[in-house]
C-alpha cells in the first residue's frame, strides 16, 4: 500500500492546538498520552519543502500514532515560503520560538522536559537538525539565543541535512535558494548560519533515517552528512531503509514505522 494515503486522509484531532507567538502561523498540536506523566515529548517539525502550501496535517498521523506509544508530541506550524515572514529567517526563528515554548507548556500540562527528542520529516528534518545545533550560533548572530531548549537527541527522516548540496542539486525548483534568498556565492552566511551540515559536530546524538529509494531526497545526503558528524565526533546513526521512498518513514502503516518510533525511544 502506498504511504501517501497519510497525505489524502484527516488525522486523529490534537488534543489542543496553541499559540506559540504571536502570528497567524505560529501555534502548534499537543497530543498527551494517557497517565499522569510526566511524559517524554516530541518536538514534531513537518516537511514540504518549507512552502506554505504545506502543512503540519501532514504530520498528524505520525504524531498520533507515537502519542499511543507513551510520547506526548508537540507538532510545530511555522511561516513558510509565501508567507509574509517566511523563508529565512523568519522561518528558523518561529521553529526556535516554537521549541522554546516547551517550557510553557511544561507548566500547565505534565511534560518531562529532560526527556526531549527533535524529530523531522524533509524540510523539517532540516529544522529539527537546526534546531539542535542552536547553541553553536556564534555570538552576535540574530539567530542566537541564550539558553535553547536543548534536546536528548534528534531524529532525521530523509531530512535535508545539507543546504548547500540541496542548493547544488536543484531540489525542488530551487527551494533552497527560495528559503535562504539566493544561492552560497550571493548568501553564504546564510547557508553557513542554516545548514546542519555546516553546523557539524552538533554535540547532540542523532539518527538520521532515510529510504533507499527515496527520490525527494537523495539518500546520499544523510550518508554524507552521518559519515562528516562521526569524522567530527559526533554520536550520528545513519539507517537506510532497503527499499523505502520518502515517505515510509511518516506512515505509522508502513513495515519501516518501527525503527522510527526504536530511533525515538533509544534517545530516551
Amino acid at each position: 500500500m502506498s504511504s501517501l494515503w497519510i497525505l489524502e486522509e484527516a488525522p486523529p484531532a490534537p488534543d489542543a492546538r496553541i499559540s506559540y507567538g504571536p502570528g497567524p502561523h505560529h501555534f502548534g498540536e499537543l497530543r498527551l498520552p494517557s497517565g499522569p506523566g510526566p511524559h517524554p515529548v516530541v518536538v514534531a517539525l513537518h516537511g514540504g519543502f518549507w512552502r506554505a502550501k504545506y502543512d503540519l496535517a501532514h504530520l498528524g498521523h505520525l504524531c498520533a500514532a507515537l502519542t499511543a506509544s507513551g510520547f506526548a508530541t508537540w507538532s510545530l506550524e511555522f511561516r513558510r515560503i509565501g508567507h509574509e515572514g517566511g523563508g529565512y529567517p523568519g522561518t528558523l526563528e518561529d521553529v526556535a520560538l516554537g521549541a522554546d515554548f516547551l517550557r510553557t507548556l511544561a507548566q500547565a500540562h505534565p511534560l518531562d522536559l529532560s526527556r526531549v527528542v527533535f524529530l523531522g520529516h524533509s524540510a523539517g528534518g532540516h529544522l529539527a537538525l537546526w534546531l539542535g545545533a542552536r547553541h553553536r550560533m556564534p555570538v552576535g548572530s540574530a539567530l542566537r539565543r541564550e539558553d535553547p531548549l536543548r534536546p536528548r537527541g534528534i531524529v532525521s527522516l530523509a531530512g535535508l541535512a545539507d543546504l548547500t548540496r540541496t542548493y547544488e542539486l536543484g531540489l525542488s525548483d530551487r527551494a533552497a535558494e527560495l528559503l535562504l534568498g539566493g544561492s552560497p556565492l550571493e548568501v553564504p552566511l546564510r547557508y553557513q548560519r542554516a545548514s546542519p551540515a555546516a553546523l557539524q559536530p552538533l554535540g547532540v546524538p542523532q539518527v538520521i533515517l532515510h529510504g533507499s529509494e527515496d527520490d525527494t531526497v537523495p539518500v546520499a545526503m544523510s550518508a554524507d552528512y552521518c559519515a562528516r558528524g562521526r569524522a567530527h565526533g559526533d554520536d550520528v546513526r545513519c539507517v537506510v531503509l532497503p527499499g523505502a521512498g520518502h515517505f515510509e518513514v511518516v506512515d505509522p502503516r508502513s513495515r519501516e514505522w518501527p525503527q522510527v518510533v526504536d530511533a525515538v525511544r533509544s534517545l530516551l
